[in-house]
């Protein structure tokens, strides 16, 4: 972010702390289970079962799908998902833009491995800006935004 002075060192906005991240990713894990679980009914009702041999990777495309979608479509169009909002954090292009749906798609693509190997979590020990590994590979960034800067600038 560039301000009227073109300074953009002043102008870069707060980090929330990794613990702050956590509980807004427990948050996300219930909010994604409820997702899950309405997208799976349906593909039940619809497929009339237990999906088995191909219709098993269908149905794990599906969710993975559906899933995409939300988190596309959250970061994509309000820069968060609503437990993201809870806890007064967005997600940002690294130079201040909205993340946009290619964006946001590669960011969700490598959160995937990222976080199921715990691989994020521990580079964002060392990250000089505590960030996830999958928002520096997708040159993302998660801020702080509104009181949330000003109170709670961990």
């Amino acid at each position: 972010m560039i301000d009227a002075g073109g300074d953009t060192s002043s102008a870069r906005p707060k980090v929330p702390s990794i613990g702050r991240r956590l509980m807004s990713m427990l948050y996300e894990t219930l909010l994604g289970f409820a997702i899950a679980f309405f997208a799976a009914w349906v593909f039940h009702w619809i497929s009339g079962g237990r999906p088995t041999g191909n219709a098993r990777h269908g149905f794990q495309l599906y969710l993975f799908a559906v899933l995409g979608l939300y988190f596309v479509t959250c970061w994509g169009r309000w820069g968060r998902t609503l437990p993201m909002q809870t806890w007064k954090m967005r997600v940002i292009r690294e130079n201040g833009q909205p993340v946009g749906v290619a964006r946001g798609l590669l960011r969700y693509v490598l959160a995937w491995p990222s976080l199921l190997l715990c691989v994020g979590l521990l580079w964002a020990l060392i990250d000089r800006d505590r960030q996830f590994l999958h928002d520096r590979l997708a040159g993302t960034r998660i801020v702080l935004y509104g009181d949330a800067a000003a109170r709670f600038g961990d």
